[in-house]
């Protein structure tokens, strides 16, 4: 898939986020607003979530940060099943948990003079065999929850070498991260969710490349937002991310200068949380509005998610 100025454009596509690139090598797609208000909230017990996610970018940005010429679109519709799990058992003061993220992408992208491609499958599984959620710290004597959790991604998802678009990545990413819930005033929250990404090598890249071996580089992407109890059991608030890559993309060992993705996104959100005893759902809609793009699409995004802990 040759674009124009010989721009050879991939494509890997995720859980409703994803990487393209004006280049050979992209980052796998990650989480990128699709957790949001009280993120760092969690309880001993059973946690299942359902997240719909809309992805819909109209150009893709290069390296600098301009548009690259010509009529490029990119549109995304997935399903991600969540399902975890925390006991009573403590290991320094926290709970000790694990987790399980299965998703479901279908995916539609058109590039000057290439036909439109459409793609869906199972992608690559998340898995995190040991997490620690802490519920009864102070910040400034205000209550504050926090959690770590050792993710890992593995190749699970759909891969094939001869395709340039793909809904697996076919490597294996790290992808840990810290998140954090503090109410400064009964009513209003602030939540954070802070990742470093490292990835592995792939073996068996796009036939195209010509190459024995692809390697993303490392990348930092954080969630933040804030919400406020405008009535009883319902939040307003604004959400937003943002994705720094911070060391090179490399072929056959060797790094590609200029390689580095960035985004941002911010926008607006609620939540509505019903409480039945010892079961909660939450239903949560936000929206996002990209700016700042490198080396990946530019354009909106919508996330639903409904969750109930047991």
């Amino acid at each position: 898939m040759i674009g124009r100025h010989t721009a050879l454009l991939l494509f890997s596509i995720f859980a409703g986020s994803v990487a393209v690139i004006a280049g050979p090598v992209s980052l796998p797609p990650v989480n990128l607003g699709q957790t949001s208000f009280e993120d760092g909230v969690a309880n001993p017990g059973w946690f299942f979530e359902e997240i719909t996610e809309y992805y819909h970018a109209g150009h893709f940005n290069d390296s600098g940060g301009a548009k690259v010429p010509g009529n490029n679109n990119l549109t995304t519709v997935s399903a991600i099943t969540h399902l975890s799990y925390f006991s009573t058992c403590k290991l320094l003061g926290g709970y000790i948990g694990a987790e399980v993220l299965v998703p479901l992408v279908d995916v539609d992208l058109g590039i000057s003079s290439q036909p439109d491609v459409h793609e869906q499958g199972v992608g690559d599984l998340i898995i995190s065999p040991f997490m620690l959620q802490w519920n009864d710290g102070k910040l400034f004597g205000k209550p504050f929850y926090q959690r770590l959790d050792l993710d890992f991604v593995v190749p699970t998802g759909k891969y094939n070498s001869d395709r340039a678009l793909n809904i697996g990545n076919n490597i294996v990413s790290v992808n840990p991260y810290y998140a954090f819930t503090i109410f400064p005033a009964r009513k209003l929250e602030i939540s954070a969710r802070l990742h470093y990404l490292w990835n592995s090598q792939n073996d068996s890249p796009y036939d195209g490349l010509h190459a024995s071996s692809t390697q993303p580089g490392q990348a930092f992407h954080a969630n933040v937002a804030a919400s406020y109890e405008v009535l009883i059991r319902l939040r307003l608030g604004i959400s937003g991310y943002a994705l720094q890559q911070f060391t090179d993309d490399k072929i056959n060992g060797n790094s590609i200068a200029n390689s580095e993705e960035r985004v941002f996104g911010i926008g607006p959100g609620l939540a509505y949380n019903q409480d039945n005893n010892q079961d909660k759902l939450w239903i949560t809609l936000n929206s996002y509005i990209e700016t700042g793009a490198e080396n990946r699409p530019e354009g909106m995004e919508v996330v639903l998610r409904i969750s109930k802990a047991f």
